[in-house]
């Protein structure tokens, strides 16, 4: 009997479901194993030994379903824990920063990029080395916002509180010639309305989703490993936390497209 290797999806919480949807919309045929760590979320306040710590476990509990290949969706674990989990496992793993980081230089005329995050994000300068590395005179402008993540994970993405408490985090980054922002949280794209009513319609709002959804269509058509069945596939997803909260965010956020095929929902046992 047949048995479709899965893409293993991770993420601190319901963020990495950006990147979800991407796929699912690119690579209709994959099936994808997601775990969302609702109950540690956020990241992002976390020292680096945590994040890799949580990673770790997340990663030892997604390979029982002998995924394909492992996407970490959190742009702090990405910083952090790449290496680390790329040494650990026989499989590709990926991460959200460089895709990000590419599709922000493609797109950018003046030179000048913003880019958003949790506070281990920022603080890694994982993003600024990436940028840097495609275009060394690239001017970089970085804000930490950690309040964005919480208002994600309570499904409080269009309210005057939300517009207040983005408006005042990074309002004064219109001060430079920003012309593409890059979101440097899957979490971010929840916010993507009230964003770029802040900023303004010039400038480009970069999801690294769209971008490491390519990737992993790139990675697995070079090793001949996309899914070719024409079988529906079923997927399975994941969290640690309150499951009602997530499933809602999960149906809101996917919407047509986790309703043409069957959905496993789960709360995993992890340490």
């Amino acid at each position: 009997m047949f048995v479709q290797q899965p893409i293993a999806i991770l993420d601190s919480g319901v963020g990495g479901l950006t990147v979800v949807k991407e796929v699912m919309r690119q690579l209709p045929r994959e099936k994808i194993i997601y775990f969302g760590d609702t109950a540690r979320t956020p990241y992002g306040p976390r020292t680096p030994e945590e994040v890799v710590r949580f990673t770790r476990e997340i990663v030892d509990y997604l390979i029982q379903f002998h995924p394909k290949m492992i996407v970490i969706a959190c742009n702090t674990a990405t910083a952090v824990a790449l290496t680390d989990i790329r040494s650990r496992v026989a499989v590709p793993v990926v991460g959200v920063i460089n895709p990000g980081a590419r599709a922000a230089i493609g797109k950018t005329v003046t030179g000048c990029v913003g880019v958003i995050g949790t506070e281990g994000t920022i603080k890694s300068g994982a993003y600024e080395q990436a940028l840097r590395e495609l275009s060394p005179h690239v001017q970089v402008v970085s804000e930490a916002c950690p309040k964005f993540v919480t208002l994600v994970e309570q499904g409080n993405f269009r309210s005057m509180e939300t517009y207040n408490i983005v408006r005042d985090s990074i309002e004064h980054m219109r001060t430079y010639p920003i012309d593409c922002l890059i979101l440097g949280c899957t979490h971010y794209p929840f916010l993507t309305e009230t964003i770029s009513e802040v900023m303004g319609s010039s400038v480009n709002l970069i999801s690294s989703a769209d971008e490491t959804a390519r990737e992993i269509s790139t990675i697995l058509h070079e090793k001949r490993k996309l899914a070719r069945n024409e079988q529906e596939p079923i997927h399975q997803f994941f969290c640690s936390g309150d499951p009602q909260m997530f499933k809602h965010i999960a149906q809101q956020w996917l919407g047509e497209q986790i309703e043409l095929t069957p959905v496993v929902w789960q709360v995993p046992n992890i340490s």
